[in-house]
């Protein structure tokens, strides 16, 4: 295992999405590098008003503690007292056409040592896509790319984190999904270092074949007032998700990281209302009845 090896490719990730994404948008993306009092800092790409992107980032970050927030030892108290590292790439993009879906990604790495014993190591991540206007053929998309990216891994692999990203993205306040899904694992470490090295690797040069076909498909369709406030009301189950049930903002939060790279997957525009519901036969309302219930997409 090289902690280096793992944060160069990590590193070169970003750059690749951020110079896919800036070839797509013809904008490009701010840079702004970080440092953690605590130990470590980052690196967050930001796009805000692009000519596709209303709001994006891809963040890379690598920070470094001694002692790990009682979120994350309640369930692992052999992490107790021991030096930590964590590092990964994230990312989320808020395209401004609503026919366009919002996408997230991440891929990263979780180290904790103690002197005189065997490192305690996982990889987790995975992408997930959350339409606001629901097209079958993005859902196949977006899912046999998955599907495809963990082939050479095993025919369970990718049914195993379909399910896991479905269960995860689940809003319990609203009993629903956040999206389609996608794929989603926590905790790998099983197999060897290098197959889950490998796989995760797997995962994130698979994102922009995933999702930026979906961008071109929709990026010149008309769009109304009605739509940009449709998305706008979705986007708003995506912030709840976000800052109720996301692990990985909690962890950011708790251990000190930077709070605006933490907060840069929020949506530019949101709006809230009291038990609203789409006109039935509308196309609202067949995100719901179609498109936000798990399904086998591939």
């Amino acid at each position: 295992m090289e902690p280096n090896a793992i944060k160069q490719y990590f590193t070169d990730l970003q750059d690749r999405i951020v110079s896919a994404l800036e070839q797509f948008d013809g904008n490009p993306f701010l840079t702004d590098s970080w440092v953690r009092p605590e130990g470590g800092g980052g690196k967050s790409r930001l796009i805000e008003e692009g000519n596709f992107f209303e709001r994006g980032g891809v963040n890379f970050s690598h920070v470094t503690g001694t002692q790990l927030p009682p979120s994350a030892t309640a369930h692992r108290p052999e992490l107790a007292g021991r030096h930590w590292e964590a590092m990964g790439v994230s990312l989320v993009l808020h395209p401004r056409n609503p026919y366009c879906p919002t996408s997230h990604a991440n891929v990263r790495c979780f180290i904790a040592s103690k002197e005189g014993e065997a490192p305690v190591w996982w990889f987790g991540g995975g992408m997930d896509l959350t339409p606001y206007y629901g097209f079958e053929e993005d859902a196949q998309h977006f899912h046999r790319t998955c599907r495809d990216a963990l082939a050479p891994f095993g025919d369970d692999v990718y049914p195993k984190y379909k399910k896991w990203c479905d269960e995860y993205f689940f809003l319990k306040h609203r009993n629903e999904p956040r999206g389609i899904g996608g794929v989603f694992f926590d905790d790998l470490n099983e197999g060897g270092f290098d197959r889950c090295f490998s796989l995760t690797q797997a995962v994130g040069d698979h994102f922009t074949q995933a999702y930026l076909p979906l961008c071109e498909k929709h990026k010149d369709m008309a769009y109304g007032e009605r739509e940009r406030d449709f998305q706008a009301y979705r986007r708003g189950r995506y912030v709840e998700f976000n800052l109720v049930w996301d692990r990985g903002t909690l962890f950011g939060l708790q251990s000190g990281g930077r709070t605006e790279s933490i907060l840069m997957s929020l949506p530019p525009i949101v709006k809230w209302r009291y038990d609203w519901h789409p006109a039935p036969g509308s196309a609202e309302e067949k995100l719901y009845t179609d498109f936000l219930r798990p399904r086998d997409w591939a």
